[in-house]
């Protein structure tokens, strides 16, 4: 199981589940998504609760996130290579998708320094689909929580795969 943690403003398009929150039993916790505009051009950012690794989609038919967040995910590890059999366990555990309130200002916060910074790294009316998966990479390089102790800093791109391997690569 899995959970998703929408935003205020995307509560009406994905409403909270009814069912009894449990932790998540993925190694990269809970998803986080949040939906901005850029040029004009709506998007949806994601990042996972743990290693805060974003994943940025155009926002189309948002109320079937759930549905097509274990492939997202999948495609996102993919595109960050990580081993495909790591990827496939990781997916397998991603059903059910919960929805439930965010609950981590932390991770609210490091969305927000990404939403911020995602207009630079993108060509002003220059820029499609195809561009987002560069931009991701961008984001997964920045350090987060640049001002803890060294050892508490999180490089996405860095992090993500160990979190994964740590959890799956035992079992």
């Amino acid at each position: 199981m899995v959970i998703l943690r929408p935003t205020a403003k995307l509560r009406s398009l994905l409403p909270l589940s009814d069912a009894p929150i449990s932790p998540s039993d993925t190694a990269l916790g809970d998803w986080y998504v949040n939906r901005l505009v850029v040029d004009r051009r709506p998007l949806l950012l994601l990042v996972s609760s743990r290693a805060l690794l974003p994943l940025l989609i155009p926002a189309r038919s948002v109320r079937n996130l759930p549905v097509r967040l274990a492939e997202l995910v999948g495609a996102r590890l993919t595109r960050l290579g990580v081993n495909a059999s790591v990827i496939a366990a990781e997916v397998r555990t991603m059903t059910p998708v919960v929805t439930a309130p965010t609950n981590d200002r932390s991770t609210l916060g490091i969305m927000v320094d990404f939403a911020k910074s995602i207009p630079y790294h993108l060509d002003p009316n220059g820029w499609d689909e195809t561009t987002l998966p560069f931009v991701e990479s961008r984001l997964a390089e920045t350090p987060c929580h640049a001002g803890r102790r060294q050892e508490q800093v999180i490089f996405p791109d860095r992090d993500a795969p160990a979190l994964l391997s740590a959890r799956w690569s035992a079992g």
